[in-house]
């Protein structure tokens, strides 16, 4: 992490957004102790800011604190992250069903310009990138379901996956096929089919779950001490 002073008034949002791609991008792994002192220092911000991005990041599920240990990135289990994804796949149907009800033609230009970004990702081979652009064409999703209740429980499940997001592109092959189930999915929202838009996201998550067993029977890491 780059000790980039943030500017006046905006340090605990810097923190909390610098930390979470550190865990994103495997710079934070799991079991890894967080002092506060020197978050604090390595990214020019005062201690209430980090404690602050902690406390928000353990509400996520990201973190964990205990009175003895301090804070450390957590460990998800692959019995986790599987029932978290699981749930997920659940909810996102939904919302993929109700996105085909009541999403907004500029909503669909969204999840179009954000497919193209993907594209690009996918051809240059930046898998961090194409993760990234992944996230927010599922929130723009969500959000274009209208649907309240999916999009509150969806925040806090994709908070615990958002380290393994990243690592289910980098199945062999997985980038392209991932970018064609994306663009099914924004089809059949476009053309207002919910049976379609449900199916197609069920499809989708179904390759992710089988992404992630593959990755984490290659890398998945070994209990914390």
């Amino acid at each position: 992490m780059r000790a980039v002073r943030p500017k006046r008034g905006e340090g605990e949002a810097y923190c909390y957004q610098q930390l979470r791609r550190a865990v994103l991008e495997g710079r934070l792994v799991p079991g890894q102790r967080l002092v506060e002192t020197e978050l604090a220092r390595m990214l020019g911000v005062g201690r209430a800011a980090v404690r602050t991005a902690l406390a928000r990041l353990e509400q996520e599920g990201v973190v964990e604190r205990s009175p003895n240990r301090g804070a450390r990135v957590r460990l998800l289990t692959e019995e986790e992250a599987v029932e978290i994804l699981e749930a997920r796949a659940a909810l996102e149907c939904l919302a993929a069903r109700h996105a085909a009800l009541r999403a907004r033609p500029q909503d669909v230009r969204e999840l179009r310009a954000i497919l193209r970004e993907m594209a690009a990702c996918a051809r240059r081979g930046d898998s961090l990138g194409y993760s990234e652009c992944n996230g927010r064409f599922h929130h723009v999703l969500v959000r274009a379901s209208r649907h309240a209740t999916a999009q509150r429980l969806l925040d806090s499940l994709w908070a615990q996956m958002v380290r393994y997001q990243y690592r289910t592109v980098l199945a062999p092959g997985r980038l392209p096929r991932s970018l064609e189930e994306h663009r099914a999915i924004v089809d059949a929202v476009a053309a207002k089919d919910p049976d379609a838009a449900e199916a197609r996201m069920r499809t989708h998550l179904q390759a992710v779950l089988a992404s992630l067993r593959e990755v984490a029977r290659r890398t998945w890491p070994a209990a914390a001490p």
